[in-house]
């Protein structure tokens, strides 16, 4: 005869009820663990994704909008945002076109309409924005509607993402 406990249950059985509650409580918490992991990686990953077109949005911003009465306050807003050659090439051009924007009086007022990842990565990243512009100066002084179709590459340096190439697209 087996001998029960007050309770009804064998000395067997409750520690297989008891093994089972281990590896309960341990899968849980495991399963627990790595969803906690997997959400925090893709807030990582959507705060990389928001900076990265904060960034992109703001370069191109900066880079359509350039009044000949601030150019060098406009220029250096093009330069903060830039790095490698595209910085290198800006800032060897800025004294040519800080001279053609004061003769032409231009002024462009840009705005970003839509900004859209291509690709990224923890590094890099490729990014198309659709700008438009309003161009005023000497030749066309009741202004003239340009619209943008750029491609922008950035790299992060320093905790920031920068511009490190501009091509204008189809």
């Amino acid at each position: 005869m087996v001998a029960r406990r007050p309770d009804g249950m064998n000395e067997g059985r409750r520690r297989a009820l008891a093994a089972v509650l281990v590896a309960a409580t341990v899968l849980t918490t495991a399963l627990s663990v790595w969803l906690g992991v997997r959400l925090s990686g893709q807030r990582a990953d959507e705060q990389r994704r928001q900076d990265i077109l904060a960034a992109a949005r703001q370069s191109a911003l900066n880079f359509t909008s350039l009044d000949y009465r601030h150019y060098g306050r406009d220029s250096g807003n093009v330069l903060k945002g830039a790095t490698g050659d595209f910085k290198k090439e800006f800032a060897a051009q800025t004294a040519e076109l800080t001279k053609l924007v004061a003769r032409n009086r231009s002024v462009s007022e840009g705005q970003v309409l839509e900004a859209g990842i291509v690709r990224s990565d923890a590094r890099s990243a490729r990014v198309l924005v659709v700008a438009d512009s309003k161009v005023t100066n000497t030749a066309v002084p009741e202004g003239q509607a340009r619209n943008y179709r750029l491609q922008l590459d950035l790299v992060r340096e320093q905790g920031r993402w920068l511009t490190s190439d501009v091509e204008f697209v189809g």
